[in-house]
């Protein structure tokens, strides 16, 4: 088995539990951890760059195994003085009128009936689009992995409860199948040291 073992992992991914898992089973296998952006993450498998990836479905599946893990709640992200933060959980009815700000790297296709589009260009990128709705423009949707990933003290989310829901999965060229992978699918599944695979 070779030495190295690399994992790519999309923005608010959180492997650390498996790492840790892989760490006690896996001493003699080094697990390095590649940060992917959405846009990149079937490109750094087919080219090999990872042995496998934690990447945000849809995904074009042609050549990988792809394994669900699970979705994502959907927050509203707005200034900390907005009137949407007066309760606990919104509804896309609670967002008609707002301005709604989808960063160029939007992963949830946000659209909601009767919200308002910005007169500006989309931001680059989440962390921008959240920057903007901290100084009191709009909201963003977002899944809550990348709230807490971008948090501000000038910014809130609320749960967006009929909001488009963020699958990660964990995803592998089909023909790269190697033990290391192997292994890794074992422990995501929550296969035991002993176990035999299935």
């Amino acid at each position: 088995m070779p030495t190295t073992f690399t994992l790519g992992a999309i923005p608010g991914a959180t492997p650390g539990r498996w790492i840790d898992t892989w760490n006690d089973r896996m001493p003699h296998t080094a697990l390095e951890l590649v940060p992917l952006a959405v846009s990149d993450q079937r490109r750094a498998l087919v080219d090999g760059e990872v042995d496998a990836a934690l990447v945000r479905l849809p995904i074009d599946k042609d050549g990988l195994h792809i394994i669900p893990l699970y979705d994502e709640v959907p927050v509203v992200v707005t200034s900390k003085d907005s009137h949407l933060l007066a309760v606990d959980e919104l509804d896309t009815a609670d967002l008609v009128g707002e301005v709604l700000v989808v960063p160029r790297d939007d992963v949830l296709g946000s659209h909601i009936r009767g919200a308002v589009e910005p007169r500006f260009a989309p931001p680059a990128d989440t962390a921008e689009a959240i920057a903007t709705v901290a100084a009191g423009v709009g909201i963003v949707i977002v899944p809550m992995s990348l709230a807490r990933l971008h948090r501000r003290k000038d910014a809130e989310y609320r749960v967006l409860l009929d909001g488009p829901t963020s699958t990660v999965a964990l995803a592998w060229v089909a023909e790269n199948t190697t033990p290391a992978v192997d292994a890794f699918v074992g422990i995501v599944r929550g296969r035991t040291a002993n176990s035999s695979r299935g």
